[in-house]
């Protein structure tokens, strides 16, 4: 359809399925993967490779200019992710447990809301910086590509950490019922991997190409095309891993897959886009609109005190969500 033409009204909603159909595609392939190496490391490679679709998405925004699109996706993501998924797999998770209260092991939630203040930490400098147009706003660019590697450095001395003491705590191999893992080979999901990896390379490149004809059609935002329809299709992984975890009672399991995306958008993924972005002629950076940096030191304090006990409840689960909602609503009207 994109070779051929086909008006982006009719190939937008199309490649937005696709792209969710690939998300599905790089889980089953990491999940397969899970068989073969620790659960520690699956987490990771669950969150990591589950990002292919947003990773691409921003990079060929990038290159077509489209700056707002770009930055959106990557908050997009992040609040989708820490909000409208999270929310979603306590309501389940606390619904699934018999005293009405989701409960799991709050190192993980707690490390994850550090990461995400210490990237907040840097927005807001910027924010303050760039509003008061005080000298330093001047050289924005080069702060965020500084800022940017110090939040990598943390990123993986977290992750080091977190996969060190994994392994300690994992003495047995991983166990799985009978037929929840698909019987891939190890070849087969590395093979499954890379195939969905660079279908989300062309999917991506597809979906910037049909999103201007189609928000214009449906007079919509780009902030709403990224926050919104981008965020929800690239995190398809994370809505069904988590949910179905959270349904059959894997309360650690659930809240480790959100919770690893969330730190991995926050600290790495954002991160490295700034550093490629130097790459293209519009460079990406920390500085966000006043109601975004709002918006995230919101999400960021939510996310501690609604996770950071090791326990949670639907109405805190529903919580999240509004916010999310509430946020859409608003990026609808941008």
């Amino acid at each position: 359809m994109h070779y051929a033409g086909v008006d982006g009204r009719i190939v937008f909603p199309i490649v937005t399925i696709a792209l969710a159909g690939l998300a599905w595609l790089v889980s089953l392939g990491t999940d397969a993967l899970g068989n073969h190496v620790g659960p520690g490391l699956t987490g990771v490679l669950q969150s990591t490779l589950g990002n292919l679709p947003e990773l691409f998405v921003v990079i060929f925004a990038l290159k077509a200019g489209e700056v707002v699109v770009a930055q959106t996706s990557i908050l997009g993501s992040l609040f989708a992710n820490a909000l409208l998924v999270l929310g979603l797999v306590i309501v389940v998770g606390a619904r699934a447990s018999k005293d009405g209260t989701m409960r799991f092991s709050a190192r993980l939630p707690n490390d994850t809301a550090t990461l995400l203040l210490l990237t907040s930490f840097l927005i807001v400098l910027l924010g303050l910086s760039v509003t008061t147009d005080d000298h330093a706003s001047k050289h924005k660019v080069e702060i965020s590509a500084a800022g940017a590697v110090v939040l990598l450095g943390v990123y993986f001395t977290w992750l080091y950490s977190y996969i060190r003491a994994d392994a300690r705590q994992t003495e047995d191999p991983l166990e799985r019922a009978p037929g929840e893992a698909p019987p891939l080979s190890l070849r087969t999901a590395i093979v499954l991997l890379a195939v969905a990896g660079a279908g989300a390379a062309f999917v991506s490149d597809w979906f910037i190409a049909a999103l201007t004809p189609a928000i214009d059609a449906l007079h919509l935002s780009k902030a709403f095309a990224g926050l919104v329809i981008v965020a929800i299709a690239g995190n398809a992984v994370e809505n069904a891993a988590g949910i179905s975890l959270a349904h059959k009672g894997k309360m650690d399991d659930a809240i480790s897959v959100v919770k690893n995306s969330v730190a991995q958008v926050a600290a790495f993924l954002f991160p490295v886009l700034v550093l490629i972005s130097l790459l293209f002629p519009q460079h990406l950076t920390f500085v966000l609109a006043p109601v975004y940096i709002g918006a995230l030191l919101i999400t960021a304090i939510a996310v501690w005190q609604v996770t950071g006990d090791g326990e949670a409840t639907v109405p805190e689960g529903a919580a999240l969500v509004g916010i999310f909602l509430m946020l859409a609503f608003l990026t609808f009207y941008e």
